[in-house]
């Protein structure tokens, strides 16, 4: 697939020195998800899966805030949508339609390279979603968190339930679920939800460059099968987990990566790494 990235109405992409900055792009709305931005979002990610030149992914949102959650004028026009004279074939679409939102931010956890999420400002409900499903998130001084669904009434369901737990202590993330409280970015470093606090959005967005440069000069494959692994680690036991990478390394083991590193430590140089 060519390195030039696709042309969407609501996310800005720039690819430079292999780290791809996939940008929410409705500042005006506090980058709400509205239905085009879900499905540009998969669209995004499965770009930068499929192009050999991005190495890393930096995802952020222009503006004051990251993102405010899904639009409410979709929220609302759900009923609508998924309408039918057969109540079961409603639900049934409704199953369909939250699938597929899934599906959306499934795509960001689904990419082989690393995504690391860069959040000021806002981050409430769907938003947190979205950066659960992130390799690493990052923070500015001011970035707001928040499970807020119980408060319009509707239990969330496209994937904060499920990861949360896993970035945070249990009770940690039922009490947010269940209170929808706003968490600010020193708690969110306290509990283990954000890696860094950033004092300002300049800082934030230099410091997770850095990292996201640090991370494109390693060896890509090496990388990919990092993320795989931590992955497939996460919902699966030990045991199983050690299978896997031994059957994995007996593939991708030898590789010209291995001998270019090899080399590289030899020579006293930095590594060239295929993409």
């Amino acid at each position: 697939m060519s390195a030039s990235p696709p042309s969407l109405q609501t996310i800005s992409i720039c690819l430079s020195a292999a780290v791809a900055e996939i940008r929410l792009s409705r500042p005006d709305r506090s980058n709400a998800l509205n239905e085009a931005m879900w499905q540009e979002l998969r669209a995004a990610m499965r770009w930068a899966d499929a192009t050999p030149e991005v190495r890393v992914v930096v995802l952020s949102g222009e503006g004051k805030n990251f993102c405010a959650g899904i639009d409410l004028a979709m929220l609302g026009g759900v009923a609508q949508a998924v309408a039918h004279t057969d109540p079961a074939r409603s639900r049934e679409a409704l199953r369909r339609l939250i699938l597929d939102l899934q599906d959306c931010l499934s795509s960001i956890e689904a990419c082989r390279k690393p995504v690391l999420a860069a959040i000021q400002g806002a981050c409430i409900g769907g938003a947190l979603d979205m950066v659960t499903c992130c390799d690493m998130r990052y923070a500015a001084a001011d970035a707001v968190f928040s499970v807020k669904e119980v408060d319009v009434g509707m239990t969330a369901d496209v994937g904060t339930l499920q990861r949360l737990p896993r970035l945070v202590p249990e009770g940690v993330a039922r009490e947010l679920a269940y209170t929808g409280r706003n968490v600010d970015a020193a708690e969110a470093a306290a509990i283990g939800l954000v890696n860094r606090v950033f004092p300002t959005h300049e800082e934030l967005a230099a410091g997770v460059m850095q990292v996201a440069q640090a991370i494109a000069a390693k060896s890509p494959l090496a990388i990919r099968g990092t993320k795989e692994m931590l992955n497939y680690g996460r919902d699966h036991s030990v045991t199983d987990g050690l299978n896997y990478i031994a059957t994995w390394n007996a593939a991708m083991l030898m590789s010209a990566d291995l001998n270019e590193a090899m080399a590289a430590a030899k020579e006293k140089r930095p590594p060239r790494y295929l993409d």
